[in-house]
C-alpha cells in the first residue's frame, strides 16, 4: 500500500482556508472529518474509495467525506504527487450535489497552490 498524506493550503494571503472553516464547526463534525482524514492516509485511496471516504469530483478534484447526524461535511483535495495531496477548503454540504461554486473555488486554489509551489 502506498504511503498518503494530506495537507492543507495556507495561501500566499496567510489564510489557510480549511483550518479556518474547521475551527467554525461543532467538535463532533470536526473530529469525525479529522478523523476521516487519519483513516484515509493510514488505510489508502483503495480503501477510502470502497468505504466512500473519498469521492472523485472533477479532473485531479476530489472529495473527503464525513456525516454526523444530519450534518454533512465536506473537504475538496487534489493529487500533487507520488501520496501527497492538499485539502484547499471544507463546506458544510446542503444540496445533493456539490455547489458550482465549491467546485470553482477548488480549482481557483489549485490553480493558486500550483502556480505558487515552491
Amino acid at each position: 500500500m502506498k504511503k498518503i498524506s494530506f495537507e492543507t493550503f495556507k495561501r500566499p494571503n496567510g489564510h489557510d482556508e480549511f483550518l479556518e472553516w474547521l475551527e467554525t464547526l461543532p467538535k463532533k463534525d470536526s473530529a469525525k472529518l479529522l478523523r476521516t482524514i487519519e483513516e484515509t492516509e493510514k488505510n489508502g485511496m483503495l480503501v477510502a474509495q470502497r468505504l466512500k471516504w473519498v469521492k472523485k469530483l472533477d479532473t485531479n478534484l476530489y472529495e473527503l467525506r464525513s456525516k454526523v447526524g444530519s450534518n454533512i461535511q465536506r473537504a475538496i483535495y487534489f493529487h500533487v504527487v507520488n501520496g501527497r495531496y492538499v485539502i484547499t477548503h471544507g463546506f458544510t454540504k446542503k444540496t445533493e450535489k456539490t455547489p458550482i461554486s465549491e467546485l470553482k473555488h477548488a480549482k481557483e486554489l489549485r490553480e493558486e497552490w500550483f502556480t505558487n509551489d515552491d
